[in-house]
């Protein structure tokens, strides 16, 4: 991303700002910011790449559905 701020640090920005705000990562990569020793973070959601089209909404809608309360 441009001026060196990873996905991570931009969503965390942005819940500064929107706390319930939900954030999807995706990735084509197994070692990022969000995985430790193969585990995600707790409360991450992760899509990993290459996904199909029918993948991303199922996703979405799964992100949007656990956080019902988003405002």
């Amino acid at each position: 991303m441009p001026g060196g701020m990873s996905g991570r640090r931009l969503a965390d920005e942005a819940q500064k700002i929107i706390p319930a705000l939900p954030v999807l990562y995706t990735s084509g990569y197994t070692e990022n910011a969000i995985v430790h020793h193969g585990h995600l973070d707790t409360g991450v959601d992760l899509l990993n790449k290459p996904y199909r089209q029918a993948d991303l909404a199922r996703k979405v809608r799964e992100v949007l559905d656990k956080r019902v309360h988003f405002s």
